[in-house]
């Protein structure tokens, strides 16, 4: 909702920017203009960094846009006294609508990032490439003797920790109490080699399907069709 929010609010301002660029207009009260809005970066600033302090120690996403938002609402406050400087003191009326559309493209950043982060927490998933790299390595180099291939990782969120779900591939001639032992190995050890994935998954799939009849191995995605003398 914030984003979508920030997005309106970006359009409205890169719209009235956009009219002040075709008919620019001499700003009345520059001084105090100027003033106001080195107030409000300082306190947009403080605020941002108290908040993100405390978003970070309970990991919540909502303080984080917030937390970004004032940031960028400091520097926009920055942007905006430069514009209004220029615009008063160089006669360059031009400035301030272009500091205004400057300041629209830093609201729709913060709520591009926001926008994609939510979508991926309504649809259970995070993006962090460097936790499923971390997991893919820690699994297939701790049991590189199991001709074991990791398929894919799907990690969600879950408070300040993480869930995982590991797709791995092993040797389909494995019997069924190998695979569960390894399963809970492979959860223990990204368990502990990663602190922050909470609870793993582990989802095997079989490499190959034996056929023990015809002494051969079906490779992946085949169907097997099993015939016998008892069997019509």
């Amino acid at each position: 909702m914030a984003a979508l929010g920030m997005v309106v609010i970006g359009c409205v301002i890169f719209y009235h920017s956009y009219q002040s660029l075709v008919n620019p207009h001499v700003i009345k009260q520059p001084v105090l203009t100027m003033i106001v809005l080195t107030a409000a970066s300082a306190i947009s600033l403080h605020r941002a960094f108290q908040m993100r302090i405390i978003a970070n120690k309970y990991n919540l996403l909502s303080l984080k846009t917030d937390a970004r938002n004032s940031i960028k609402d400091g520097s926009a406050s920055v942007v905006g006294f430069f514009s209004v400087l220029i615009a008063s003191q160089l006669g360059i009326l031009q400035a301030d609508a272009i500091g205004g559309m400057i300041i629209a493209g830093y609201i729709f950043s913060v709520s591009y990032i926001s926008l994609k982060r939510s979508s991926l927490i309504l649809v259970d998933a995070w993006e962090n490439p460097r936790i499923t790299e971390l997991v893919q390595k820690t699994v297939e180099e701790r049991f590189s003797n199991e001709s074991l291939t990791v398929r894919s990782v799907l990690l969600r969120p879950s408070g300040i920790v993480a869930q995982a779900e590991v797709h791995v591939y092993v040797d389909g001639n494995k019997p069924l109490t190998d695979i569960e032992l390894l399963s809970l190995e492979i959860e223990m050890e990204i368990r502990s080699k990663v602190p922050s994935i909470e609870r793993a998954s582990i989802i095997p799939h079989s490499s190959a399907i034996p056929s023990k009849r015809q002494g051969r191995v079906w490779p992946k995605g085949s169907r097997l069709f099993h015939r016998s003398s008892n069997l019509t």
